[in-house]
């Protein structure tokens, strides 16, 4: 088995729900994910605020000694309640700024049960792997079947060839907490050398 070089991940951007959900087990998987990243050294990139699976996720980070980088525009900081406990918060001008330093910031990304505004994130960067823009890992957190729907989507996509080669896109999945490291570990190992980063020009364009 080839050897993982477990360093190629220290950052992870998390998209996530400013809500809490209906279902219990959804705050529970930002926990222990935020635990996760703590114990493996992994840096959560988040969307700065303290309420809901953003807030659950960063402040388990915390707790259990892990680094924390939110990154928020200004508008919201008041109605997502910034958490002031990060070592590293970014207020910027508007949402085009913070998706921009969101994925500079980070070498992986998760999405976590949420709304349009985490579909919205996450439909972006796979878009951009897509177009062959990174090579980040992006992997959906499938906590009791919540994206279920979407990857029915992308099948129905592919089926009526709006999804083809070369266009192709790669999701990753993990239906527990526990999986999602070394998931994202292996995936950044099979990454081709030098290919992961969108340089900030490009980035600013799209």
């Amino acid at each position: 088995m080839d050897q993982i070089n477990t360093d190629q991940i220290k950052t992870v951007c998390v998209y996530c729900g400013s809500g809490p959900g209906s279902n219990p087990r959804f705050v529970e998987a930002a926990q222990a994910l935020g635990k996760a990243f703590a114990e493996n050294n992994i840096r959560l990139v988040y969307g700065g605020g303290s309420v809901g699976l953003m807030g659950a996720i960063a402040k388990s980070t915390l707790d259990h000694g892990g680094l924390v980088t939110g990154i928020i525009p200004d508008f919201l900081r008041s109605r997502e309640h910034m958490l002031k406990r990060v070592q590293e918060m970014i207020v910027t001008p508007d949402m085009h700024e913070r998706k921009r330093l969101m994925f500079e910031h980070s070498d992986a990304f998760v999405a976590l049960p949420g709304g349009v505004g985490t579909l919205e994130e996450l439909v972006e960067q796979v878009t951009w792997q897509q177009l062959g823009r990174h090579t980040k890992p992006v992997l959906l957190a499938n906590i009791d079947g919540f994206w279920e729907p979407l990857f029915a989507l992308l099948t129905h996509m592919r089926e009526t060839k709006f999804i083809r080669p070369p266009f192709e896109i790669d999701i990753l999945k993990a239906d527990q907490v526990e999986d999602i490291v070394p998931r994202l570990r292996a995936a950044a190992a099979r990454a081709p050398a030098g290919a992961k980063e969108m340089a900030p020009e490009l980035a600013r364009k799209l």
